[in-house]
């Protein structure tokens, strides 16, 4: 009686409790199984299970942190949407020079996509399948709504180019256009990698070599393609 007694009566403070490192550890462990999975399977694809499985969770775990998939989902863009133009938008906007901002672009954006390959298909088939996510990507990437962040990379590229164009040091181009080409000429190798893989007959050392020799190339083809 006298040890039930004292079972019942313990204090609260010797009673376990869940830790909060422990919960954050494992809600972390969620979304990077998520962002693996969906990365490579695309919302359609992804399946719950699979990403327990990945996170060494039981489903219902993933229902407790996240709700359902399509919480995990929105959760995972935005994971992947911060990391698809690291720093990009800064270079653009700086005073640096024209032409240091290109080369600095394709190291940044050829660097990056080569330890995350299935980041741009992954974020075109997203914004394409839900167009609501487009100015979240912006967002993720800059901090800021795309009408804050147009305006000043806009307006210092149309400075830069102008002066270009004036000294007669460069055709003329219209920033946007300027813009989407060098952004184009960096993602589209990784976007279409299956196809390009096919097409060349590459595996895997081959595609490394052809993202190399494309970062060594691509400033002097994109910067000539624009003098007069």
């Amino acid at each position: 009686m006298r040890q039930l007694k004292s079972r019942l009566t313990r204090s609260p403070s010797r009673t376990r409790r869940r830790s909060p490192e422990r919960d954050r550890d494992t809600e972390r462990r969620i979304l990077d199984a998520a962002h693996g999975v969906f990365l490579r399977r695309g919302t359609a694809g992804a399946r719950m299970q699979e990403i327990a499985a990945a996170a060494g969770v039981n489903q219902a775990l993933l229902h407790y942190y996240f709700r359902s998939k399509d919480r995990l989902s929105h959760a995972a863009f935005e994971r992947a949407a911060s990391q698809f133009m690291p720093t990009v938008i800064q270079v653009l906007a700086s005073d640096a020079e024209l032409e240091a901002k290109v080369t600095r672009i394709i190291e940044l954006e050829l660097d990056h996509l080569a330890r995350a390959p299935y980041l741009p298909g992954y974020i075109i088939s997203e914004v394409t399948h839900h167009p609501e996510r487009a100015r979240q990507l912006i967002a993720s990437v800059t901090g800021r709504a795309p009408e804050d962040v147009r305006p000043q990379v806009v307006a210092m590229l149309r400075k830069q180019i102008d002066a270009r164009v004036k000294s007669r040091r460069m055709r003329p181009i219209a920033p946007e256009q300027f813009v989407v080409n060098l952004m184009a000429l960096c993602i589209f190798p990784f976007a279409a990698r299956p196809m390009i893989a096919a097409m060349l007959g590459m595996d895997q050392h081959a595609f490394e070599q052809f993202i190399a020799r494309r970062r060594q190339d691509l400033p002097a083809f994109f910067l000539g393609a624009l003098r007069p």
